[in-house]
């Protein structure tokens, strides 16, 4: 009879070995709950002409949590209230949900990088002044790891390149995410983010460390 607990320590301490960091260098999860990016004309029509996000918290890339939030409408009429608007404004409008969302809503968005919009599902939104009928820019962001230019010369990785990420067992379900995409910016923080369904697959909590797989 085979120990599966035995068994998934091997596989766990083999995949550790061929990990790019150390114990310092992990990389920290960030668990991305639904969220949009207004225009600035559509924040006007959602809010007031003129009227300005309220910050609640700052996040990377200087962008912040507001305190404003949003109503979104499906096709099957059931709404999903309370989604909290990113500042600042964006030039394009842009929702991220989860797979899970869209099971309430009826649409089926594409897995996209944040800023492909082109094509993507459609959506209406509800705010306290106005509605608008979004006729593109809801997606399922892809799984994307955060990192400065200092860790990414580091260990050898370019932004837009594709890596593998090592997610350990122990109270965690051990788990490897395939062709998770790096940004490499100066006002990172090294951050791998992921959304609430990838998270609760794996057991994943905002502040929990996982590791970058050398390419094979």
């Amino acid at each position: 009879m085979y120990d599966a607990k035995a068994i998934e320590e091997i596989v766990v301490k083999t995949i550790k070995s061929m990990s790019l960091a150390g114990d310092d260098d992990e990389i920290k999860v960030g668990v991305s709950q639904r969220h949009v990016h207004l225009s600035r004309e559509d924040l006007d029509t959602l809010f007031g002409k003129g009227y300005e996000l309220t910050k609640q918290k700052d996040l990377m890339g200087r962008e912040f949590a507001s305190n404003e939030f949003v109503t979104l409408v499906g096709p099957s009429l059931r709404a999903i209230e309370k989604v909290r608007v990113l500042g600042p404004v964006r030039k394009n409008t842009q929702v991220e949900i989860s797979r899970t969302d869209t099971f309430v809503l009826k649409i089926s968005p594409p897995v996209r990088p944040s800023g492909q919009i082109e094509g993507s599902e459609r959506l209406v939104l509800v705010g306290p002044k106005g509605s608008i009928y979004l006729k593109q820019g809801v997606i399922i962001a892809n799984r994307h790891i955060h990192l400065t230019p200092a860790y990414a010369k580091k260990h050898g990785i370019k932004d837009g390149e594709y890596v593998d990420v090592m997610v350990e067992g122990g109270n965690l379900k051990a788990t490897k995410f395939y062709d998770v995409q790096v940004r490499v910016r100066d006002d990172f923080n090294v951050e791998m983010h992921i959304d609430t369904d990838d998270a609760n697959a794996a057991g994943l909590k905002n502040g929990a460390k996982v590791t970058i797989l050398k390419k094979s």
